[in-house]
């Protein structure tokens, strides 16, 4: 079932979704669970295309419990949250799994994807300078890259090529004279 970009495959009743399905959004992301007279209702869960999901309880359409969980396997706790704060920035993995030298986790993806030539990593997908656009790790479009997003990750994220160190400038905390 077709509905202005959305989609469905599950049962229907009087002509409206009702009981187990699975309904996709215009943007991909995915609910999988319970439907009551058109709506989501009772447990489920939506599978975003970054590679999150959040498993649910929904009364008419509207959460009222659940949980979210990052691509990584971390779960968001709304109380108690002791990732990421001011006295501890380790990524989630080096917390599961210990520490590993920075000049081999480049990301919080272990091992890192391989980048294709000429493209850079921009963190949730690749980026190809020479046509402006980003595709997923799967290789699924996902948008056009503005001037400004240009500019962001050809200075900023890791390529698929090695800069020698020689051209990198020097940074220092003194004044230069």
């Amino acid at each position: 079932m077709e509905l202005i970009g959305n989609r469905y495959k599950g049962n229907i009743k009087y002509g409206r979704m009702d009981g187990y399905g699975e309904y996709i959004f215009p943007t991909d992301t995915k609910y999988v669970g319970d439907i009551k007279d058109g709506k989501i209702h009772g447990k489920g869960v939506l599978y975003f295309t970054n590679g999150c999901k959040y498993n649910g309880t929904w009364e008419e359409g509207l959460s009222v419990e659940g949980s979210f969980v990052f691509p990584d396997g971390l779960e968001y706790k709304d109380k108690d949250w002791d990732y990421c704060n001011g006295y501890d920035r380790r990524f989630y993995t080096e917390i599961c799994y210990g520490f590993i030298p920075p000049e081999i986790q480049l990301t919080n993806i272990h091992p890192p994807p391989d980048i294709p030539d000429g493209c850079y990593d921009c963190t949730d997908g690749f980026y190809d300078p020479k046509i402006k656009v980003i595709t997923s790790y799967s290789g699924e479009f996902l948008r056009n890259a503005d001037d400004n997003e240009h500019e962001w990750i050809v200075s900023t994220c890791r390529r698929a090529w090695n800069v020698p160190l020689t051209n990198i400038p020097l940074q220092t905390s003194r004044k230069q004279s």
